[in-house]
C-alpha cells in the first residue's frame, strides 16, 4: 500500500506523545504490537474527524491527552486550544459556547455574530461534558454531529473538524449524558492511572506542555478569530500560522507535526481500505446479535424479551436496546484507521476486535441481570468497556466455529439477490434470520 511515509510520521507522534508528555501504560495489543489505548483512539479521532469520549477520575490526564494530540495532528500551539475549549457546568451558556450578537453592530440596528473559538477551530475538546445539564447538552448535538454551528440567523460549517469531550465518574455534581449525544460518540476510553513509578515520572516532569506552546503564534491565532472577516476567509490565514508553527515544532522538537492536506491524504488513504470477507461476515454477526428479536422483530427499550425465547443464547437476550445505525459506521472508520496506521492493506477481524469494545461500551444497555452477575469479576477496564470486551470475545468464539458456513450463507443470500433461483441456508443464528428477512423484503419488491 502507497504510504508517503504518513504511518512513521503519525507514529512518530505518537511515541513523541506517549515519552515526552502523557506517561501511561501500554493496555491493548493488536497483532503483537502494544499500544496505550488512549493515545492510540485520540490519534485515530484526530485522523479521521471522530468524535470520543474520554473517562476517567479526576486528574489522570483526560483533558491534557486529548490536547497533545490536537495540537500535534490539527498544528495548534497549545495557548490556542486552551482558549477554545468548553467547560462543563451549570452555567454554561449559548453564547460562551457557540456565539453572542456583535453589541455595537446591534446598537446600530444591525444583526452579526461573534463566534466563538469552539465553534471556529477544528479541534473541539468539551472538558467535564457531563457537568452540563441536560438541556445545554442539547445546544451542541448539531454541531457535533454535522459541523453546523448556527446562532440567530447565521451559521458557519466546519468542514474538517473532530470532538473529544471529558466526563469524570459519577459523583454530586455530574449529570447523565443524553442518549443522543452519547451515540455520537464514535469510541469511548479510559485514560487510567499509570502507575506508582510513572506517575512519580509525571510529577518530575512538571512544565513538559511548554515544547507545545509559542505566544507570538497565538497572539496571531487569536487576532485572525476575533477579526470580523467572514470565517471561510480566516480558514485559509489560520492554516498559514498552522504551517509556521509546525515548522517551528519540527525544528525545535524534531518531530513533523501534521499539515491540512497531509489530514486529507491519510483520509483518502484510510477510506480506500476495504473490509476483508472475514471482517465483513464478523461485523454482521455482531450487529445482527445487537439489533435482532425474534418475538418483536427488532431490539427495542420498551420491549421486553419473553423467557424460554430460542434464542436466549446470544447477545440480543443480554440487553435491552437497539444498536444504532452510527454504530457500524464507527466500527468501520477507526478499523480502517488502526489497519492504515500498522500498514495493512485491508480490514481483518484482529482490527475490529481492538476497536469494536471502545465502540460499543457506550452504546449497549445492558439488562439488569447482566450487571449484577459481572459487576464484581477481576478485570483491568472500567465496568462498560469490560462488558463490552466480554460480548466481543463471545462473539468471536461463535464466528470461529461456524465462519465458513456464515461466509457462505452470506454469498448465497447475495446470489439470490441478484435473481439466482437458490434457497437460503438455514442456521442457528440471528443473522441467518435477517438474510431470509432481506431476501423476502426483495422477493415482495418484484
Amino acid at each position: 500500500m502507497e504510504t508517503n511515509g504518513y504511518q512513521k510520521q503519525v507514529m512518530d507522534l505518537y511515541h513523541f506523545i506517549s515519552d515526552h508528555l502523557y506517561f501511561n501504560r501500554p493496555d491493548l495489543e493488536v497483532k503483537g504490537e502494544t499500544f496505550n489505548s488512549a493515545i492510540l483512539l485520540s490519534l485515530l479521532t484526530g485522523l479521521v474527524k471522530g468524535k470520543e469520549l474520554i473517562i476517567g477520575e479526576p486528574g489522570l490526564g483526560k483533558t491534557t491527552s486529548a490536547e497533545f494530540v490536537c495540537s500535534l495532528i490539527y498544528q495548534f500551539p497549545l495557548g490556542v486550544i486552551w482558549g477554545s475549549e468548553v467547560s462543563g457546568h451549570p452555567e454554561q451558556t449559548e453564547e460562551k459556547i457557540i456565539g453572542r450578537p456583535d453589541l455595537g453592530k446591534l446598537n446600530r440596528g444591525e444583526e452579526d455574530v461573534v463566534w466563538t473559538n469552539f465553534a471556529q477551530v477544528p479541534v473541539k475538546i468539551v472538558d467535564e461534558i457531563n457537568r452540563l445539564p441536560e438541556t445545554k447538552q442539547s445546544m451542541i448535538l448539531d454541531g457535533v454531529d454535522r459541523g453546523n454551528w448556527e446562532y440567530l440567523n447565521e451559521m458557519i460549517i466546519n468542514e474538517e473538524y473532530c470532538l473529544y469531550a471529558t466526563a469524570n465518574y459519577q459523583d454530586g455534581g455530574t449529570n447523565t449524558i443524553i442518549a443522543p449525544l452519547v451515540d455520537r460518540f464514535d469510541v469511548i476510553v479510559e485514560s487510567r492511572y499509570p502507575g506508582a513509578n510513572l506517575s512519580f515520572l509525571i510529577a518530575k516532569s512538571k512544565g513538559k506542555e511548554q515544547v507545545l506552546r509559542h505566544p507570538k503564534f497565538e497572539k496571531d491565532f487569536y487576532r485572525i478569530l476575533k477579526s470580523k472577516i467572514a470565517y471561510e476567509k480566516k480558514i485559509p490565514k489560520i492554516e498559514e500560522v498552522c504551517n509556521a508553527f509546525g515548522a517551528y515544532v519540527e525544528e525545535t522538537i524534531g518531530i513533523k507535526p501534521l499539515k491540512r492536506e497531509d489530514r486529507f491524504q491519510i483520509r483518502d488513504q484510510i477510506g480506500a481500505i476495504d473490509l476483508d470477507l472475514d471482517a465483513s461476515a464478523f461485523s454482521r454477526m455482531i450487529l445482527s446479535e445487537l439489533s435482532f428479536c425474534d418475538r418483536y422483530g427488532q431490539k427495542r427499550i420498551v420491549e421486553h424479551c419473553e423467557e424460554g425465547c430460542h434464542y436466549t443464547g446470544y447477545l440480543c437476550r443480554q440487553i435491552k436496546n437497539c444498536a444504532s445505525n452510527r454504530l457500524p459506521t464507527s466500527i468501520k472508520l477507526f478499523s480502517q484507521g488502526l489497519a492504515w496506521l500498522m500498514g495493512d492493506s485491508v480490514v481483518d477481524i484482529e482490527h475490529l476486535k481492538a476497536v469494536m469494545p471502545y465502540a460499543l461500551s457506550h452504546r449497549i444497555q445492558w439488562k439488569d441481570e447482566i450487571l449484577s452477575q459481572k459487576e464484581r469479576a477481576k478485570r483491568d477496564d472500567p465496568f462498560q468497556i469490560f462488558l463490552a470486551k466480554e460480548a466481543v470475545k463471545t462473539v468471536s468464539q461463535r464466528y470461529r466455529e461456524q465462519s465458513d458456513y456464515l461466509k457462505d450463507a452470506l454469498a448465497v443470500g447475495s446470489k439470490i439477490f441478484q435473481g439466482e433461483p437458490l434457497e437460503p441456508l438455514e442456521g442457528d443464528h440471528p443473522i441467518y434470520t435477517e438474510i431470509k428477512k432481506d431476501l423476502l423484503h426483495k422477493r415482495n419488491r418484484r
